[in-house]
């Protein structure tokens, strides 16, 4: 086996290293080779706060607390860390070492949806696991073991398995940080990266041990769905308003038939373009049915009743889609559902968020990126009408970026020929037959959740029309969002502490990941973050007529912005990244940043309007940090809330500039 990252140190949120405010102030110890990234601690079960090192009385403190680091010390051959909840210089007292995690990098993992692949398993050892991965056929290999495992029976090889159901780290937090990690081939040929982690997971008293879940026949009988439209009302989408109406009254009446009337619910935004370029468009995005508040069908239609087409042309061809999604996406309670789908229906492209026209300042990457934050899987219905041609090139890019969702191998885009209103018709009725289809087997407990292998996704191939396809790709995301509900609704948890080897990628189906890496951020850095972007937007606007200017101009933002000064100033600094802008905090992650790869001479390459769009999407990364750090919900205090700027957030790598 070919070791190719043998170390990646196990991690803790780094900060900057802040001068002290009087020289009596103590400040945490550094990270070895570091100069601004402080050496912090998670506590493990058992741990307890002392005054003094050694044994005696000490406070019990939770697991996952965050310490940082300000002294060591040995007695009686065990070592002491003497430890505070902040960085501004008070200690709190001394924690054993045996019973703290060290956590050096911000990099932790998180279990991806389980729906159609096998649960990981953890393996007690390094080479428990390599011999599987060295077997011709790898997951034939490993299969006696889960089912050994899944039956509840002792397997030395095995630590533990992942849970049946989803943990969502956004809404459970929970902490597998890596100890160590290598890549490999497995002996069919394919790249697997092996990790060595540390599980902590925040217990809950009402929480279900991870291997034995509970009733999820019984519990999924309350799943319930929304399916929001989100619509263009412009003026050309008359018939296409209609004929979706015409869906749901028909859905609507299957629903009341199946006695789910209250298991499934409707909504409906419609959407235009900028009021202010256009006043008589009246609105950019509105939400005229809530899911949550509507009752029935007929209430439904009655709130959409008076949704109309506008009687003006907007001012682009494109309109203002990203506006409507995001209004789906904020303005309903998506948390009173399992089923959380959203439907885009539009005839053109959508404003770029870039355009002066946009209220969002979004693009198609940051807008998927909440709706997989919120659970929502976002379909895109693109009307490819004769008058659009010319649109329907980049349109189809964006709502297939936009579409694009983790559990399903295709995009949930689907272009209708022509923009025939039939067609259309057909899809929205496949869509919605197949929502209420899960629902009505989850309610009569004919779903299997706790089987991975019921969204095989050999049971998925199938026809190629779009109506079959979009019924295909619904079972599949509706059997993940069981998995969700079931793990919200049960309590699921990660496993206890325990230290073990997993495979990042499924033993039987190695395409499919197992798990992701998230980064988490502190309130502060991702603070830091917004500062940095904002001078780099700043500068490099003002340098576009004089492009020759544009390094000088960010030497001078590193320095406003307190950067060592041997970085700003070293005259071989030739990426932005030599400047020191984003610090030590992103150091090592496995990810190319754009931003931070710019040098000189590519700016000066660039076209005014290749600057423009390196800048707006800048901006975009901007707005989308601002929804992050507005949003309270998202935000996990690892202190116990002593410093509300080092609550930290779990982001994707795809969101970092």
């Amino acid at each position: 086996m070919r070791r190719f990252a043998a170390a990646l140190a196990f991690a803790l949120l780094p900060v900057f290293a802040a001068a002290p405010a009087v020289a009596a102030d103590r400040a945490p110890l550094l990270l070895e080779g570091k100069k601004t990234l402080f050496q912090r601690v998670l506590t493990r079960p058992g741990a307890a706060l002392k005054r003094e090192p050694g044994n005696g009385p000490g406070a019990k403190q939770p697991a996952l607390t965050r310490f940082y680091v300000y002294g060591r010390k040995t007695v009686n051959g065990a070592e002491w860390l003497e430890v505070g909840l902040t960085a501004k210089g008070k200690t709190d007292g001394w924690l054993a070492a045996d019973f703290t995690l060290p956590w050096k990098q911000q990099l932790a993992l998180s279990f991806t949806n389980p729906a159609g692949r096998d649960r990981a398993l953890f393996f007690r050892g390094r080479a428990d696991l390599t011999s599987l991965l060295e077997a011709d056929a790898p997951g034939k290999a490993e299969a006696p073991l889960r089912k050994a495992v899944t039956a509840g029976k002792a397997e030395p090889k095995v630590v533990s398995i992942e849970p049946a159901t989803y943990v969502d780290i956004t809404k459970k937090f929970y902490l597998l940080p890596i100890l160590s990690a290598e890549e490999t081939f497995t002996g069919d040929g394919h790249r697997v990266r092996v990790l060595e982690i540390a599980s902590v997971s925040k217990q809950d008293d009402a929480a279900k041990p991870a291997d034995k879940p509970a009733d999820g026949g019984t519990n999924l009988r309350n799943f319930s769905a929304a399916v929001v439209f989100v619509i263009d009302s412009t003026v050309s989408m008359g018939p296409y308003i209609d004929r979706t109406r015409e869906a749901v009254r028909r859905i609507a009446d299957h629903v009341e038939k199946a006695g789910l009337g209250d298991r499934v619910k409707f909504g409906l935004v419609a959407f235009r373009s900028n009021i202010e370029a256009q006043p008589k468009l009246e609105y950019v995005s509105r939400l005229y049915a809530d899911p949550a508040k509507v009752k029935d069908g007929k209430d439904f239609l009655a709130k959409v009743a008076a949704l109309k087409p506008a009687t003006v042309s907007t001012p682009r061809f494109s309109e203002d889609a990203f506006a409507g999604v995001m209004t789906a996406l904020t303005q309903v309670n998506w948390n009173d559902f399992g089923g959380r789908y959203a439907v885009l229906i539009s005839d053109a492209g959508a404003l770029k968020g870039g355009d002066p026209l946009s209220a969002t300042k979004l693009d198609a990457e940051q807008v998927r990126l909440e709706a997989q934050h919120r659970g929502v899987a976002v379909y895109s219905l693109h009307l490819k009408t004769p008058e659009g041609k010319a649109n329907h090139a980049e349109a189809e890019a964006q709502y297939t970026a936009l579409s694009t969702h983790p559990l399903v191998s295709r995009p949930l885009y689907y272009g209708v020929p022509v923009g025939s209103v039939e067609a259309f018709g057909q899809i929205v009725d496949s869509l919605g037959d197949a929502i209420v289809a899960q629902v009505n087997a989850a309610y009569r407990g004919e779903a299997t959740p706790g089987s991975a292998r019921t969204s095989d996704p050999a049971y998925l191939k199938g026809g190629e029309k779009a109506e079959d396809r979009i019924r295909l790709d619904t079972a599949m995301l509706g059997h993940a969002m069981q998995l969700a509900y079931l793990g919200r609704v049960e309590g699921t948890t990660a496993p206890p502490l325990f230290r073990a080897w997993i495979a990042d990628r499924s033993l039987a189906q190695p395409d499919t990941p197992t798990t992701e890496v998230r980064v988490l951020l502190t309130k502060n850095q991702l603070s830091d973050m917004r500062q940095v972007l904002t001078g780099i937007a700043e500068a490099g606007q003002a340098a576009q007529l004089s492009p020759a200017d544009f390094f000088s101009r960010m030497r001078s933002v590193a320095a406003t912005l307190g950067r060592d000064p041997n970085a700003v100033n070293d005259p071989k600094a030739a990426k932005l990244a030599d400047l020191g802008l984003l610090g030590e905090y992103l150091d090592g992650l496995p990810y190319r940043s754009k931003v931070l790869d710019l040098d000189q001479e590519t700016w000066s390459s660039w076209s005014i309007a290749q600057q423009q769009a390196f800048l707006d999407e800048v901006n975009r990364k901007l707005r989308l940090y601002q929804i992050v750090h507005d949003d309270t919900d998202r935000w996990v205090a690892l202190d116990n809330g002593a410093d509300p700027g080092e609550a930290v957030c779990a982001l994707p790598l795809d969101a970092l500039p």
